[in-house]
C-alpha cells in the first residue's frame, strides 16, 4: 500500500510539473494567444492588472506598445544619447525612455519639431505591425507586388490606408499579420485598435524574426561586445548572458593609498574595474574602468615580534558605464609575494606591514554570481 500510495504522489507531482501554467484566470489554456501571453508575462514585456487578470480584449495605448515592443526586443536599458522631439510629451512623462528609444531604433518616426505622439491613443492594428516590420531587415517589395499577396487572403486589402500597404505586405510575406481565429473571414482590420492579445501575438512574431533579421540598429545593439582585458578563466556563456561564477578572481584598481599602519577598520574605499574583465572567447563582461565600492572589513598592523599585518577589503556594489548600480560583493586580501626564505623570516620574526598605493591593484574573489547581459553590459539584479 505504501508503495501504491507513493507511486500515485509521484505521478500527480509528475503531472502537475508538466500541465502547462495559467498566467492570467480570464487567459485560458486554449486561449488562441495564451502561449503568446504568457510567455511575454514570463519574460516581463507585457504585465496583467492589479486584480491579476490579463483583459485580452482590452485595447492598447501608443505609449504602452512602445514599451512593449523594447522591452520584447531586449533594449530597455540602451542609453539614448540625442533624444527627439515631440509636442505632447517630455522627459517627466513615464514612457519617455522607452518611446526615444522606439525611434533611435527606427521602430516609429519622428519628422518635425512640432510633431506629436498621441501616447494614450490606442495603437491600431496597422501600427502595431508597422512597428514589427521596423524592426527588421526586410527585402524591398513592391506595392503592386504588397496588393497582390493581401488581396489573396484578406477580404479589405483594398481598403487599408496607403501608408500601410507595404508594411502590410512585408508583415504577410513573414507571416506576421495576426488574425484572431474566432474571425469568420480573414479581414486586416487596419484602422481598428489591437487588443492586449493580438499585440502579444505581434509582439511574439516580432521577437521571432528579429533574432534572425533585426534591423541594422538592432543587429548592432544586440551584437555581444568583445574586447581585451582579463580574462576570467569559469565565465559561462548562453546566449546573450555571461556569468561571473562565485569564486572568480578580478583586479580592481584602488583609488587611495591604504595600509595595515594608517587605515582604519570599516574604512569605505573606492575603486575601479583593472581591466575589461571578458570571458575565454573575449566578450566584454564588465568594461574597465567601472566604479567600485566597499569597506576595510579587518586591519591590523603589523607588529615586530608580535604578528604580521592584515588588511581584507570587502567590496559591495559596482557602477557600470550604463550608469546601474548593483551589488559586486568580493573579499580580497592583501598580501606580499615573497621567496621561501622571506616567507620564513615573516613567520619566525612577524611584523609584516602591508599597504596598496592609489592606482594599485588587489585582486578580489566574488562571493556570489554575478549575471551579465553581453550586449550592453546591463547586471540581473
Amino acid at each position: 500500500m505504501k508503495k501504491f500510495l507513493k507511486g500515485v504522489l509521484s505521478l500527480a507531482v509528475l503531472c502537475f510539473a508538466i500541465s502547462p501554467a495559467i498566467a492570467f484566470p480570464d487567459v485560458s489554456n486554449d486561449y488562441w494567444a495564451a502561449s503568446q501571453i504568457n510567455l511575454l508575462s514570463e519574460q516581463g514585456v507585457i504585465v496583467g492588472y492589479p486584480d491579476g487578470t490579463f483583459k485580452p480584449d482590452a485595447n492598447v495605448t501608443r505609449a504602452e506598445f512602445a514599451a512593449m515592443a523594447i522591452r520584447a526586443l531586449g533594449q530597455q536599458h540602451t542609453k539614448i544619447a540625442q533624444p527627439v522631439h515631440f509636442s505632447d510629451i517630455d522627459e517627466n512623462y513615464w514612457a519617455y525612455e522607452d518611446i526615444q528609444k522606439a525611434v533611435y531604433f527606427d521602430l516609429i518616426s519622428n519628422n518635425n519639431a512640432d510633431e506629436q505622439f498621441r501616447p494614450d491613443d490606442s495603437v491600431s492594428r496597422a501600427e502595431s505591425l508597422s512597428v514589427a516590420v521596423n524592426a527588421l531587415t526586410t527585402e524591398t517589395i513592391s506595392p503592386q507586388k504588397a496588393k497582390e499577396v493581401l488581396t489573396q487572403q484578406y477580404i479589405d486589402a483594398n481598403e487599408i490606408p496607403e501608408w500601410f500597404l507595404i508594411p502590410a505586405g512585408k508583415a504577410e510575406i513573414l507571416g506576421m499579420i495576426v488574425v484572431a481565429p474566432t474571425k469568420e473571414k480573414a479581414s486586416l482590420e487596419a484602422t481598428r485598435p489591437a487588443t492586449r492579445a493580438e499585440v502579444a501575438a505581434i509582439l511574439f512574431k516580432m521577437m521571432e524574426q528579429a533574432k534572425l533579421n533585426p534591423n541594422a540598429k538592432l543587429a548592432e545593439a544586440m551584437r555581444k561586445k568583445t574586447g581585451e582585458g582579463f580574462v576570467v578563466e569559469n565565465a559561462i556563456v548562453q546566449g546573450n548572458i555571461g556569468t561571473l561564477p562565485a569564486g572568480s578572481i578580478v583586479p580592481v584598481s584602488l583609488n587611495s593609498y591604504i595600509s595595515t599602519q594608517g587605515s582604519e577598520n570599516g574604512a569605505i574605499y573606492t575603486a575601479k574595474a583593472a581591466q575589461n574583465y571578458v570571458t575565454k572567447e573575449k566578450f566584454i563582461l564588465v568594461r574597465q574602468g567601472a566604479s567600485l565600492k566597499g569597506q576595510l572589513l579587518d586591519v591590523r598592523p603589523g607588529k615586530y615580534f608580535v604578528r604580521n599585518g592584515v588588511l581584507v577589503l570587502k567590496n559591495a556594489i559596482i557602477t557600470t558605464e550604463n550608469d546601474q548600480t548593483t551589488e559586486f560583493v568580493a573579499t580580497g586580501e592583501v598580501k606580499k609575494d615573497r621567496n621561501w626564505w622571506m616567507k620564513f623570516v615573516r613567520w619566525a620574526f612577524k611584523g609584516e606591514q602591508l599597504e596598496v598605493p592609489a592606482e594599485g591593484v588587489v585582486y578580489m574573489k566574488l562571493l556570489q554570481p554575478v549575471k551579465i547581459d553581453l550586449t550592453n553590459g546591463w547586471i540581473f539584479e
